[in-house]
């Protein structure tokens, strides 16, 4: 029996496998988390834990609409109960498989496909999702800096992370809306970024010249620019997706800062804002899941300019993230697992 062969035949027991093991995986390196979670759950204020439940639930709920309004301005009906299990699935995905994200857009686009939309159109809305994420994020980090500065907890390296984080998100923003608004910028460039990937592959695959079709991924792209096309002449109907995306940094951040209340720490938002900021950029360009070790470190690092003491911060940080991560990977399972069964992807 062939490789290819193989594969086509024995795909999902293989995904199913590398997910559970990614897990497990998970798990053991949380090891150290959960047991400090486990002696700190004593000294909680349980009522303002269970906060994060509800908080989550809308944090789903914008994504599910932000999802669907994207969907719908380019001409694309999903249902919300179909986008609220995708924003399930997805949060597993990209906790499980450190990819700065890249695992997420591939699971998205194969999920989507199903429901008849495109790759290309499917890729472009995971896009505009991080993009309105970063802009929305802009004005709740203002409102952070104007916290931290009544409090009087502004100083020069507190101003200096903040303006190096919305320097990054704006110039990411402009950057990529070059990339994609000419059709022959985004071929020529995805052309090129596919070429070293093969190149590299092929440095493994000897046999396997152009494990990545280029020819595919020209048409992909070129169906995203097409569709990028649709959301820039109906820039009107872009408010809602910018409301949605900004309720979903909103409920995060509740989420993190109801874990101080819990806790009896009634920290400063702006110190909280500026930190979740700088600790999930710094997150995606790990190479454990979910930003492990990483995430914790800089957040109580950022708290510190801010004026919170690591005592105070460690130990909230790292129970909000082993609690969060278990309320968002066990119904993710589920419906992840649900969408094989039901309705099998297949690339």
């Amino acid at each position: 029996m062939s490789e290819s062969h193989f594969l086509r035949r024995k795909w999902k027991l293989i995904f199913n496998t590398i997910t559970i093991l990614a897990m497990i995986g998970l798990a053991i390196a949380l090891r150290h988390q959960i047991i400090d979670t486990l002696k700190n759950i004593g000294r909680v204020n349980t009522w303002a834990i269970l906060l994060m439940i509800p908080l989550e639930a809308w944090n789903y709920d914008a994504y599910a609409r932000l999802y669907r309004s994207f969907l719908n301005i380019l001409g694309s009906k999903t249902t919300y109960r179909e986008m609220y299990k995708v924003s399930l699935e997805l949060n597993l995905i990209n906790h499980l498989f450190p990819s700065g994200g890249v695992s997420g857009f591939s699971y998205f686009s194969l999920r989507l496909k199903k429901l008849g939309i495109s790759t290309g159109k499917a890729t472009l809305v995971q896009t505009m999702r991080f993009v309105f994420l970063f802009l929305s994020f802009e004005i709740l980090l203002f409102f952070g800096i104007f916290a931290l500065a009544l409090s009087g907890h502004v100083n020069n390296l507190t101003i200096l992370v903040a303006g190096s984080v919305s320097t990054l998100l704006i110039v990411g923003t402009i950057g990529l809306a070059y990339v994609i608004g000419s059709l022959k910028r985004i071929n020529r460039f995805f052309t090129f970024i596919t070429k070293v990937i093969n190149g590299g592959i092929h440095i493994v695959r000897p046999k396997h010249p152009e494990t990545i079709d280029v020819a595919k991924v020209r048409d992909m792209f070129t169906d995203l620019h097409e569709n990028y096309m649709v959301l820039k002449r109906d820039y009107r109907k872009l408010k809602a997706p910018f409301l949605f995306a900004l309720a979903a940094n909103f409920t995060e951040l509740a989420t993190l800062y109801v874990v101080y209340i819990a806790f009896g720490h009634w920290v400063n938002p702006g110190a909280i804002i500026l930190a979740y900021a700088v600790a999930n950029i710094a997150g995606l360009i790990s190479v454990l899941p979910g930003g492990i070790g990483i995430y914790e470190a800089i957040m109580t690092a950022v708290l510190a300019t801010a004026g919170v003491s690591p005592a105070v911060s460690l130990p909230v940080t790292v129970m909000y993230r082993v609690i969060n991560m278990f309320i968002q990977i066990i119904p993710g399972y589920y419906f992840y697992h649900k969408a094989f069964k039901d309705r099998p992807i297949s690339g």
